[in-house]
């Protein structure tokens, strides 16, 4: 075990099923994780009688390249994202009411969600992250007649990676009394919030707090509190942006003085409405929802072909983690969620199997400290960058 950052960050080195075992019950606040998306698949459907892959056969028949798992990567191999004994022991050690986030392919989605529901979990509305930079892999098929049809796995643009949203069952008979004896059981909507910007921004994209907001031109006094956080969160990016279409926002003032609703006839009278004063606001739909885009920073010269933005990672952290709390990752990879964690103000517990990837968590943690210049130097040091690295999972990366 090393710790990090003055103990705020943990890192146990080994498998994480042995180490969470090891780990006391009901002693961490959330679960923010990117496990393993075994797009291995191929060789259980189109095997046959292939040999089982191993070090040695790995490579020595048709479908090899995907027996090694993503990218060639030995640890996406394998299947531990989709048992429930695999979550049954993440859940042992998540305080009750305590919420899971975890990545996944578009592919596997499903799989690693029925584990984790099987392990106990109560299973709630997934999150999803959208993005313009990646690519499809797809063969031309040549044949007369078939001119721009194409077929492979990966032949529509991938656009989109899914977050499981999930919670462990309450302790308490409710949920307030859950929160108040755990402290945990309930998402920080307030935290999580997308600002209103009452200046006049055209479609520039603006920081807000690491996130990207598209607002309108036409200025717009913003609510006390801001926009109610979407399951939908995308990564600023023009080809995402403009896939939105132009949304207005609440056109007309609403309220008993104002009329009648337009669905009494539907629905029937369920109440009178509140009073509400018309908003001018105007501009694409993308405006409702988060952004965040991975580059060199994020990626601090690893060559993990997985790695999260650290805006992104902050913000889950946040939705889900109570105040001083602690951040589980089983699957740490370079350490986006420990940095994250520590940004936010939590504390972290990172578990990483990979020595390469173990060393990665340990530069992160050194550059947590030092300055901009001095991160930069160490990037282009570790991976030659110069330019922006790989985005998201289908990122243009090598």
């Amino acid at each position: 075990m090393i710790d990090f950052l003055d103990g705020r960050v943990t890192l146990h080195a080994g498998d994480c099923i042995e180490i969470l075992a090891a780990m006391p019950e009901n002693s961490v606040d959330s679960v923010v994780c990117d496990p393993p998306y075994h797009l291995t698949s191929i060789v259980k459907r189109f095997g046959g009688d292939m040999p089982p892959r191993t070090e040695a056969t790995v490579g020595k028949h048709a479908y090899g390249r995907h027996a090694a798992g993503f990218m060639g990567q030995s640890w996406d191999g394998g299947d531990i994202a989709f048992q429930v004994a695999t979550w049954q022991a993440v859940q042992r050690v998540l305080k009750p009411g305590g919420y899971i986030l975890a990545f996944a392919s578009t592919r596997g989605f499903w799989r690693m969600c029925v584990a984790i529901e099987d392990a106990g979990f109560i299973t709630h509305p997934m999150i999803a992250w959208v993005f313009g930079s990646g690519f499809p892999k797809a063969t031309r098929l040549k044949a007369e007649g078939y001119d721009g049809w194409r077929y492979g796995g990966q032949a529509l643009k991938p656009a989109i990676e899914p977050i499981y949203m999930g919670q462990k069952p309450f302790g308490e008979k409710t949920g307030t009394a859950n929160v108040m004896l755990h402290g945990t059981g309930a998402v920080n909507i307030d935290g999580c919030r997308v600002d209103g910007d009452p200046a006049p921004w055209g479609n520039q994209t603006e920081g807000n707090g690491g996130y990207r907001l598209h607002q309108a031109s036409v200025p717009a006094e913003p609510s006390e509190k801001g926009r109610w956080p979407a399951n939908l969160i995308h990564d600023g990016s023009d080809e995402v942006v403009s896939a939105f279409p132009e949304a207005p926002g609440q056109q007309m003032a609403v309220g008993p003085e104002n009329g009648a609703k337009t669905s009494v006839n539907v629905f029937g009278d369920y109440g009178a409405r509140d009073q509400f004063e018309p908003r001018g606001d105007t501009g694409s739909a993308a405006r409702f929802f988060y952004s965040s885009k991975a580059d060199a920073d994020d990626r601090i010269g690893s060559k993990h072909p997985t790695v999260k933005p650290i805006d992104l990672m902050r913000y889950l952290c946040r939705l889900v983690t109570p105040p001083g709390g602690v951040v589980l990752d089983p699957f740490a990879g370079t350490g986006t969620t420990g940095e994250a964690a520590w940004r936010e103000g939590f504390n972290a517990v990172l578990i990483e199997r990979e020595p390469e990837y173990q060393q990665d968590i340990a530069e992160r943690m050194r550059l947590c400290l030092a300055g901009p210049d001095e991160k930069r130097r160490e990037i282009i040091k570790r991976r030659g960058l110069v330019e922006d690295d790989a985005g998201p999972l289908f990122g243009g990366a090598a």
